[in-house]
């Protein structure tokens, strides 16, 4: 195998390189031969070559949902792929906890929830409860961590106000209602409120949820973008990285 041959990847799905995928779709068209042979346009216009439908299914009359198997003819090449690569080692939360008695030599303080109309705390919650997710416990757990958890719907004002009672050196939203780009609009709209209320000394932003792409964050003004799957182990690292970070900047001022 050559260096080209190694970069270049594609699907698998039968056997090695095969380009096999499955994807799933819905038209708006009642169930029927003209429902399947769109389906089977849409799919080769998608580049999958051959294409079959495993499964059809009428949805209230008009509508018709597919899932069709076939090859992609489309490659990738891994070093032309841009991801936002972790920089800091993860800690354990004894680690953590020592770090942070170390650089501030009280508890840091964090607050969370989620912005606008979103009610979905499953996200906020698995980070910061002490019940966790994925095997590791929440910040909660952390005894060098003060955690505020202000749970759903928090208008953009409120978290500021809050944040700033508690004089808290980080503040995490979860969002994960995304329709017309709520999820985006919203933390532009915490960042900026943040920015405007206290400038530079402003906490550590952070934000996530399963439709973010960590290569937003300078998008949406926050420090970090976190996306599905994150762990609590991954963000309380991440604080203790920040912190270094800040404490770098002082020392060079």
């Amino acid at each position: 195998m050559t260096a080209t041959e190694k970069r270049v990847v594609r699907p698998y799905g039968d056997t090695t390189g095969d380009g096999m995928v499955q994807v799933s779709f819905t038209l708006p068209v009642p169930p029927g031969p003209k429902a399947e042979g769109a389906a089977m346009q849409l799919a080769s216009k998608m580049g999958l070559d051959p294409a079959m439908i495993v499964h059809s299914h009428g949805i209230g009359g008009d509508f018709t949902f597919f899932v069709v198997y076939g090859s992609a003819k489309h490659v990738v090449d891994l070093e032309q792929v841009t991801v936002v690569e972790r920089e800091y080692p993860l800690l354990s939360p004894s680690e953590v906890n020592t770090e942070v008695r170390k650089l501030l030599r009280r508890k840091l303080a964090v607050v969370g929830g989620c912005i606008g109309t979103d009610a979905h705390t499953v996200g906020i919650d698995a980070i910061l409860n002490i019940k966790g997710f994925a095997g590791e416990k929440g910040l909660e757990y952390y005894r060098e961590l003060r955690v505020v958890n202000l749970g759903a719907q928090v208008t953009v004002p409120e978290l500021v106000k809050r944040a700033r009672a508690e004089k808290a050196d980080a503040v995490l939203v979860s969002q994960v209602v995304t329709q017309r780009d709520a999820h985006i609009l919203n933390t532009q709209e915490m960042s900026a409120a943040f920015r405007e209320a206290m400038g530079d000394r402003r906490p550590v932003l952070i934000a996530g949820g399963p439709r973010f792409d960590p290569m937003m964050a300078g998008e949406l003004g926050v420090d970090r973008v976190f996306g599905r799957g994150t762990t609590p182990g991954e963000v309380a690292s991440y604080l203790v990285h920040s912190l270094k970070a800040n404490r770098a900047v002082v020392d060079r001022t």
